[in-house]
């Protein structure tokens, strides 16, 4: 396995070193290490280590290699690879894989590709939202235009609840859409967007709607520390357990001609007990709502 690297963001440094810790002994890891704009040379070139930093552990033989791209950063580099070796496009978020799907490298009748999304999915969110607030079906949705393949995937997975969405173009947009968003909902669910991926806008977006007193849903830790309700999330330790098991598949032989992509899944619930408390709403724990969420796949 190589794995390629671009950047230190905590979360990926993190499913790298879960990826690495469950290599058999035998198993040959290599960690690439890339700069801004370096490209990734295929195992075969003797320029692969040029200009990078890697390490390599217990080389070895293994039934066939695969290459693990960690962040949009470094599935670009990987794509820009001359090789046939099969690749991995992990910790993508499905805007970053919306904005690489439609190259010609990710279709290559030589090479097989698979995409391993960062979040779950939206049936995942919409379970937790179910499992929280039973029956209670309008749910508020703040988009930017960039939020378009977020905004079908929650659509097709959203029948029978009552969406209200509400498009912010801009910053400046955002107050009035949550002024007209948020006495239509019984919920509001933010999306790992341009608007959920803010620190600033996310903030805007909890503090109306906690004047309001509409709980707010979302897939990030960091919204349910800033005051979201609860969040289904995954964590690099589950990641990393998928991306093996998604690995295996396209090293067998899946992935060629379109990229298998799959979401994060299983989904980890994150509960704010304070904001729980404030909504008035007495939640099970972390761990039963997680089980709530995974039976209702």
């Amino acid at each position: 396995m190589t794995v390629l690297q671009t950047d230190a963001q905590p979360a990926h440094a993190e499913f790298v070193r879960q990826l690495q810790d469950a290599q058999a002994p035998d198993a040959r890891f290599a960690l690439v290490r890339l700069g801004a704009g370096e490209s990734a040379q295929g195992p075969e070139d003797e320029s692969a280590n040029a200009g990078v930093r890697t390490r390599s552990l217990r080389a070895g033989a293994a039934a066939e290699s695969i290459t693990v791209a960690v962040g949009a950063g470094a599935a670009r580099a990987a794509l820009e690879r001359t090789g046939s070796e099969p690749l991995l496009l992990a910790m993508l978020s499905r805007l970053d894989y919306e904005g690489l799907k439609s190259s010609s490298a990710m279709r290559r009748p030589d090479r097989r590709v698979g995409v391993l999304l960062r979040d779950p999915a939206m049936v995942d969110q919409l379970a937790l939202v179910d499992v929280v607030l039973p029956g209670k079906r309008r749910l508020g949705v703040v988009a930017t235009g960039e939020s378009e393949p977020l905004l079908r995937e929650l659509q097709r997975a959203a029948q029978g609840w009552d969406l209200q969405i509400e498009y912010a173009p801009d910053a400046r947009s955002l107050a009035a859409a949550l002024k007209t968003v948020l006495p239509r909902s019984d919920a509001l669910l933010v999306l790992p967007d341009l608007i959920g991926d803010d620190q600033a806008a996310t903030l805007a977006v909890l503090r109306a709607a906690a004047t309001a007193g509409v709980p707010v849903f979302g897939a990030s830790d960091g919204l349910v520390r800033s005051g979201g309700l609860a969040a289904a999330v995954s964590t690099p330790v589950l990641l990393a357990r998928q991306a093996r098991t998604l690995g295996q598949k396209v090293a067998a032989g899946g992935g060629s001609g379109s990229p298998m992509v799959e979401a994060a899944t299983p989904a980890t619930v994150r509960v704010n007990p304070t904001v729980a408390r404030a909504l008035g709403l007495r939640l099970p724990d972390e761990r039963e709502l997680t089980e709530r969420v995974t039976a209702a796949r």
